[in-house]
């Protein structure tokens, strides 16, 4: 179990973060910390009776005593995660959670340059943008493909339109269940990469197959997924009419064949636009839910300081 000292110093950044909550009028204190503390030391010093005050950290058994001690836990997950990662994560699933309002403002105080000492404090702007796919979204499928197969595809959609790769931004698209049917409206692009491998080495419940995908995704073609989460086949052109569908202008064929696909079957498609990275998810020919990047989610704003005067000064 890792743990967070907390120190001089660090209990007055946490007092430093809870002035300026109380000065911007903010909707929540943020605390990314890297382990467990003293939560009820915690919950004195940021005055967790009268404020919001959401604890993030890697782990679940990191935050054990924190809800008792009055305070929000959040448990991220994402240990070797980049920090700014790590803080976008925070907002999301905190905005997820209602915890936060996707168009409120957050006070954050985290450790930017030397772990396990608190040296930073940011004043965040949120915006609607912040909304993303939640396990109640998800759920709200009628969908025979099982919600952790489905999850797993959209949290790789999304980095894909996050991340890109190599510099570069990716378009792709997954199909997932009702595979046999998808298949009778699908034909190879070109070589695929996935085809001959054992099943455990094409299932995206796993990271390293996640990887490969993401090196796949930059090849034309749609990637066919079992509802049990196994690459059936990547690289698949889609040959499906397009008839009676009503979308969004300024959408691609990419976006055509994923509506039209879920109209022929019982699949869900789940895309990744190449020019915004948007992932958007479509079931029986209609648009279900889609997120927006995480990078372009989050307002950054400097506020003003002035440093004390100096003994003597007036």
């Amino acid at each position: 179990m890792a743990t967070q000292r907390l120190t001089k110093h660090n209990a007055a950044m946490i007092r430093a973060g809870v002035s300026l909550l109380a000065d911007r009028g903010a909707d929540a204190l943020l605390l990314l910390l890297d382990g467990g503390t003293d939560w009820k030391r915690v919950s004195e010093l940021t005055e967790s009776d009268k404020n919001v005050v959401i604890i993030a950290v890697d782990t679940l058994e990191d935050l054990d005593g924190a809800a008792e001690a009055g305070l929000k836990p959040l448990a991220l997950n994402k240990e070797k995660a980049p920090l700014l990662e790590r803080l976008q994560e925070a907002l999301l699933e905190s905005a997820a959670d209602e915890l936060i309002r996707t168009n409120g403002e957050v006070v954050a105080v985290y450790s930017g340059f030397q772990q396990g000492r608190l040296d930073s404090i940011s004043h965040l702007q949120l915006d609607e943008r912040m909304r993303r796919f939640t396990v109640r979204d998800l759920q709200t499928l009628e969908s025979s493909v099982p919600l952790k197969t489905i999850k797993a595809v959209v949290d790789l959609a999304s980095q894909i339109g996050r991340e890109g790769r190599e510099g570069k931004p990716v378009g792709t698209m997954f199909v997932v269940g009702d595979t046999r049917k998808v298949l009778d409206h699908a034909n190879d692009s070109g070589v695929d990469p996935f085809r001959g491998y054992n099943k455990k080495h094409r299932n995206l419940l796993d990271p390293k197959v996640q990887e490969d995908a993401k090196e796949v995704a930059q090849l034309d073609g749609a990637f066919v997924v079992t509802p049990e989460g196994v690459i059936e086949r990547s690289r698949q052109m889609l040959e499906v009419s397009h008839e009676d569908l009503k979308m969004t202008k300024g959408l691609g064929s990419r976006h055509w064949a994923a509506a039209a696909i879920t109209r022929k079957t019982k699949a869900v498609s789940v895309v990744v636009s190449q020019s915004t990275g948007t992932v958007r998810l479509y079931q029986n020919g209609f648009l279900i839910l889609q997120i927006v990047p995480m990078d372009k989610a989050v307002k950054w704003q400097e506020f003003a300081f002035e440093p004390p005067p100096q003994s003597g000064e007036v």
